[in-house]
């Protein structure tokens, strides 16, 4: 069916009905942004969601993250990221692919519908013309017959009668012939005009408005299958990324299934192990003489006596109650020996009531060991430097995880002094590039540093070695594998290290009052501030292939395009990065660096 034929007599209803249907293209444009817009805000919820619960830099949280529960929940964390990723894939391509499409199609569609009806309404504005101009000499004719008529009524008149001269008659005559060739002419150019409206007038509804109708029910056809086109390509768009997010959901699923108790289990063991052996049985106690008593070394009484021989039982040997017991501290001055056996109390009397032995055993088991030496104010509290406030087994990973820190540090600094002599040669070889007395500044103070971080892995290795001594032997592969730099000279052990030991070689509590550890302002370290990334500054282009084989180094292929977070210092060396979890240093020269001059953070080094 053709609107040409059907609704020849309906311009001004459809031309209602096209706009209606422009209304309807942009409402739903409008609803597809809303949509793109909502999916955006989603996307950004989640990876705030994921930023909020990720573990923060050398934070306690980071430690957490070593089991394998934690470990699935990070991955969760991560994969929730390209989750959030698909939804902006959603909200761009529904962007490019409908949304921009439409409004462009919008405006080419209210073109062409303004055409369409422009030539409708000069169609209308010529027909009109020509009806009002067949209006125009039908009057003319109808008025010029009257006057014939009343021309040759008048004559005729004129004529009969006898006492009108033959003048006059002569005149009415030769009016009412005007009048009649007036009429005559009238009615040829009616007749002339009403031909050429009916011409018109067919050609107007059989020819004109059908072809104007028809395109614009062809451009109304292509609006109507437009918008269908659109409301595929709208469910096509969710559909391309729904396997993207059943792998994301998979993963979390296997990161789930990788879930090991028995291996967390073994992580709480390691982690909290104290390397302490149980305590002993405790001696019997006779009080039925009524002498001085004494009390074994390992008795929880605070009466000690002396000279009075002890019943044992079993033949067991003594038990250890370093962890736990409260020990009472000496009457002024303080014995040099920080053993019980050897601090006297002098006589008691047999009379003193002594504590129940459960209400002993309760304090020495809810008692918590005391700090008494500091190095540096740390956020919760006091954090001795030779960590003498932890137990051997705790104390031991925290030496060691220090040990391995220093390496890392000395490792990197003698990178950088070797670059710097590198590029001293250069300036050697070509005085043009530079003055090789300007880098003499720098690698002293590398070397000064390499020294100061030299001398503090050796003192870290000294308590190291001292907690291994004492520990039960264990194998080669849990032995630290530091190997790199070998203490010469042991520094000499902090004596809050040498007070928290037994004699025996088991953990106490009691201070030395023989040194004293100062709390210096400048001693606080900034080690646990949370380091945020490095924006980058620029781009670079790898010049040529890099194998980055030393630490704190990264390899890069030639022609590869990777961030400059830190431009280079004077030291030879680039810090570059090629994604949030890949950066490190590369050789100046083998990079072409392009800096970003409005980024944050962006400074030159001469």
């Amino acid at each position: 069916m053709s609107w040409g034929t059907e609704l020849w007599d309906q311009f001004d209803n459809l031309e209602k009905h096209t706009q209606w249907g422009i209304d309807i293209l942009e409402k739903y444009i409008k609803f597809v942004k809303e949509r793109t817009e909502i999916e955006l805000s989603y996307a950004k919820q989640l990876r705030n969601l994921a930023k909020k619960y990720q573990p923060k830099k050398n934070s306690k949280e980071e430690e957490e993250y070593r089991y394998t529960a934690c470990k699935a929940f990070l991955s969760t964390l991560n994969e929730m990221n390209d989750y959030a990723g698909q939804h902006e894939v959603i909200s761009e391509n529904m962007t490019s692919n409908i949304t921009v499409e439409l409004a462009r199609y919008v405006q080419e569609l209210k073109q062409e519908r303004k055409s369409y009806f422009h030539d409708g309404r000069k169609a209308q504005q010529h027909i009109e013309i020509c009806w009002k101009q067949l209006e125009s000499s039908k009057r003319r004719f109808e008025r010029d017959c009257k006057e014939a008529d009343r021309a040759q009524q008048y004559f005729e008149k004129m004529d009969a009668d006898i006492n009108v001269t033959k003048a006059d008659v002569e005149k009415a005559r030769q009016q009412a012939q005007v009048r009649h060739q007036m009429a005559e002419d009238s009615k040829a150019d009616y007749s002339s005009i009403l031909q050429k409206f009916n011409h018109e007038q067919h050609e107007y509804y059989h020819t004109h408005i059908p072809n104007i109708f028809q395109k614009i029910q062809e451009m109304e056809e292509r609006r109507i299958v437009r918008i269908g086109d659109s409301m595929k390509t709208y469910a096509e768009v969710d559909r391309q990324v729904i396997p993207i997010i059943g792998k994301c959901l998979d993963e979390i699923v296997k990161a789930a299934e990788s879930i090991d108790q028995k291996n967390d289990s073994q992580l709480v063991i390691e982690a909290y192990k104290s390397g302490f052996e149980p305590p002993g049985d405790i001696e019997f106690e006779d009080y039925t003489q009524p002498m001085k008593r004494t009390v074994s070394d390992n008795s929880l009484s605070n009466s000690r006596g002396e000279g009075k021989p002890e019943l044992k039982f079993g033949g067991k040997s003594k038990g250890k109650l370093w962890p736990f017991i409260k020990k009472n501290k000496p009457p002024p001055p303080p014995p040099a020996s920080a053993s019980p056996s050897a601090v006297p109390n002098g006589p008691q009397s047999p009379k003193q009531q002594k504590e129940p032995l459960s209400h002993r055993f309760n304090e020495f088991m809810t008692s918590k060991p005391k700090i008494h030496c500091f190095r540096s104010l740390k956020r919760g509290g006091a954090t001795p430097e030779d960590f003498s406030n932890l137990p051997p087994e705790q104390r031991r990973k925290k030496l060691q995880q220090k040990v391995d820190e220093l390496n890392k540090e000395i490792q990197k600094e003698m990178d950088q002094r070797d670059a710097i002599t590198k590029m001293k040669d250069v300036y050697l070889k070509n005085p043009q590039m530079g003055d090789p007395a300007s880098l003499d500044h720098k690698l002293t103070e590398v070397s000064q540093n390499i020294e100061k971080l030299r001398l503090e892995s050796q003192k870290f290795e000294a308590w190291l070695a001292e907690v291994e001594g004492r520990l039960p032997a264990r194998s080669e592969q849990a032995r630290r594998q530091s190997g790199m730099f070998d203490a010469q000279n042991p520094a000499t052990v902090n004596n809050c290290a040498q007070d928290r030991e037994s004699p025996d070689g088991s953990y106490t509590e009691e201070q030395s009052q023989e040194g004293e550890v100062k709390v210096l302002a400048t001693d606080f370290d900034d080690e646990f501030d949370e380091e945020e990334p490095l924006p980058a500054i620029g781009t670079c282009k790898a010049l040529y292939t890099f194998e980055g084989q030393n630490e704190g180094t990264i390899s890069v292929v030639e022609g590869e395009t990777l961030y400059v977070i830190e431009e280079d210092k004077g030291d030879g060396w680039t810090r570059i990065r090629r994604n949030e979890d890949e950066e490190g240093y590369v050789p100046t020269s083998y990079v072409e660096v392009y800096l970003d001059k409005n980024a944050k953070g962006a400074k030159t080094y001469i």
